[in-house]
C-alpha cells in the first residue's frame, strides 16, 4: 500500500504529465483553420494545490477538498511573449471565478498561475462572474468586461432560477491586481459585452447585446454598438445594432460579440456567436463578418453561416452541443490562435493566420435567406468549376 506521500506524488506527476503533453495538429481540415487534438485546458489542469488538502493530518485519505467541475469561456492577451488566457473555471459548487492560465507557445502547456483572480466585488455584490474578454485599449489599461450575475429580486417568492445580467468592468496593467469600475449602465440587461481597441470619435466604443431577459434576447437584435464617454463611469444612451439577428439562420435566437476585432489592412476582423433552437435544444456556433476600418460599426463582410460548429466530443458536456468564443491572439507574423469552449466544459485552440481569415470573409457568399437563393449561389459556383475542370 502506498504511503501518504507516494501518493501525492503519484498525483503531481501525473498532473504534470497532463500539462507538458504535446499538442499535434488535426490535418485535415477546410482550409480556414486548423483543430487540435487535445484542449488546452480541462478541469483536470486545475492544479493539484487548488483541489487536494496535501496536510496528512487534516486529509489522512487525500480526498479532493474543492472540486472542479469546467474550464472555458476564456478571455486571451499575449502578454511579455506569452499567451494568457483569463479563464472561467468553475468549481463543484456552480460559482466560476476567473484564473489565468499561461503557454508558451499557444497551444499546449498550459499551466495556471498559483492564485485564481481576486477580483473586487461592486457595490451590490454578483453570485456569480464569468466569461471575461480582455482588452488592451490604447489608453493604456487592460480592460476585462464580464458578467455579474445576481438573483432576480423582482421574481415570485420560491424562484430560484430567475436572474439578472449586467456588464461588469474592471481594468488592470499587470493582470493580477483589478480596479473594479461600476457595472455598464444600460437600458436593459446585457452580456457579451465588449471593448473596441481603439478610441472611436475621442470615444470608447463598446460592442453589446441587449436582451429582455437573462437567457432570451426577446426585442433585443442583434450585437449592437454604443459610444461611451468614460470607462470609469460607463453609461450606454444611444445603441445600434450593427449584425442582426435573422429567421431561420445560425443566429434566430440571439448572437453575441466574442473577443475585440482584429485590425487588419482591410478592416476589422470580427468573431462571435449564434445561436439556434433545435430537437437537441440551443445549438451555439462561431460566425465571422468584417467591419469598416473608416466606421467599425459599418459591416462590409457578411459569410453566410458557421465558421465553426461543434464537433466529436466537443459536442459533449455539461451544456451539450455548444461552442462559445470570447478570446483570441493574433501574432506579429499574421498567425491567429482562437481560443474556444466546448459545451460548457473545457477549452481548445484552433489557428488560422489574418489573411486567411480576410479571404473567408470577403469571398464567402452572403446568406441570401431564402432555399431557392441559396441554390443559385451553389450553381454559380459549380458552373465556374465545371469549367475550370473543363479547360484543365
Amino acid at each position: 500500500m502506498k504511503t501518504f506521500r507516494e501518493k501525492v506524488n503519484v498525483l503531481f506527476s501525473k498532473h504534470e504529465e497532463l500539462i507538458t503533453r504535446k499538442n499535434e495538429e488535426i490535418e485535415e481540415g477546410n482550409g480556414i483553420f486548423t483543430r487540435y487534438k487535445y484542449p488546452v485546458l480541462t478541469a483536470a489542469h486545475a492544479p493539484i494545490f487548488w483541489r487536494y488538502d496535501l496536510d496528512e493530518k487534516t486529509n489522512p485519505f487525500l480526498m479532493e477538498r474543492i472540486g472542479v467541475n469546467a474550464t472555458m469561456n476564456s478571455g486571451a492577451i499575449k502578454w511579455y511573449g506569452k499567451y494568457l488566457l483569463m479563464v472561467r473555471v468553475e468549481g463543484a459548487d456552480r460559482k466560476s471565478f476567473f484564473a489565468v492560465a499561461e503557454s508558451p507557445n499557444g497551444i499546449d502547456n498550459f499551466r495556471f498561475w498559483d492564485y485564481p483572480v481576486t477580483m473586487p466585488e461592486d457595490i451590490i455584490p454578483a453570485t456569480n462572474i464569468y466569461d471575461m474578454r480582455l482588452t488592451a485599449h490604447e489608453d493604456g489599461w487592460v480592460y476585462g468586461i464580464f458578467c455579474a450575475e445576481r438573483h432576480d429580486d423582482n421574481a415570485p417568492l420560491g424562484d430560484l432560477s430567475s436572474a439578472t445580467a449586467t456588464a461588469a468592468i474592471a481594468r488592470t496593467k499587470d493582470l493580477i491586481h483589478w480596479e473594479r469600475l461600476p457595472d455598464l449602465k444600460t437600458k436593459s440587461q446585457q452580456r457579451n459585452v465588449v471593448l473596441h481597441p481603439e478610441f472611436v470619435d475621442g470615444k470608447y466604443a463598446l460592442y453589446t447585446r441587449p436582451q429582455d431577459g437573462f437567457i432570451d434576447a426577446g426585442s433585443g437584435g442583434g450585437v449592437g454598438w454604443a459610444l461611451v464617454d468614460d470607462m470609469t463611469h460607463a453609461e450606454v444612451k444611444e445603441e445600434k445594432i450593427i449584425d442582426q439577428r435573422y429567421y431561420h439562420t445560425i443566429k434566430e435566437v440571439k448572437n453575441g460579440e466574442g473577443p475585440h476585432p482584429i485590425k487588419t489592412s482591410k478592416g476589422w476582423l470580427h468573431l462571435a456567436h449564434g445561436v439556434r433552437g433545435c430537437a437537441a435544444g440551443l445549438r451555439y456556433v462561431l460566425y465571422m463578418y468584417m467591419t469598416s476600418l473608416e466606421d467599425p460599426s459599418r459591416l462590409i463582410a457578411n459569410p453566410a453561416g458557421a465558421f465553426m460548429v461543434p464537433v466529436g466530443e466537443e459536442r459533449v458536456g455539461d451544456v451539450s452541443n455548444v461552442l462559445f468564443t470570447n478570446g483570441w491572439i493574433a501574432d506579429e507574423d499574421g498567425k491567429v490562435f482562437i481560443y474556444y469552449a466546448s459545451s460548457d466544459t473545457r477549452m481548445h485552440v484552433a489557428t488560422s493566420t489574418i489573411d486567411k481569415l480576410v479571404d473567408y470573409c470577403m469571398n464567402t457568399p452572403a446568406d441570401g435567406y431564402r432555399s431557392s437563393a441559396s441554390v443559385e449561389t451553389l450553381k454559380r459556383l459549380i458552373e465556374k468549376n465545371l469549367n475550370i475542370m473543363k479547360n484543365s
